[in-house]
């Protein structure tokens, strides 16, 4: 099984991050990647990630999606 299903982070300013703490690894299914992000959400806003863009390979499956609730 392949680990095709990445996420993008992106700082407030819309720059993909590439901080080395933020998880990088692919997952297998597009629903691991999302139970991820459920997950870990918050302890990705607090490492500064503004928005996420999920990827399976090179093209985008959504996003850029904001980690903050309507305000």
């Amino acid at each position: 099984m392949s680990s095709d299903w990445t996420w993008l982070y992106f700082d407030s300013h819309g720059e993909t991050m590439a901080d080395p703490a933020l998880a990088t690894r692919g997952f297998p299914t597009q629903s691991d990647a999302e139970n991820y992000l459920g997950e870990s959400w918050r302890d990705l806003l607090a490492a500064g990630v503004e928005s996420v863009t999920l990827r399976h390979g090179e093209a985008v499956v959504y996003g850029p999606m904001s980690l903050r609730g309507p305000e």
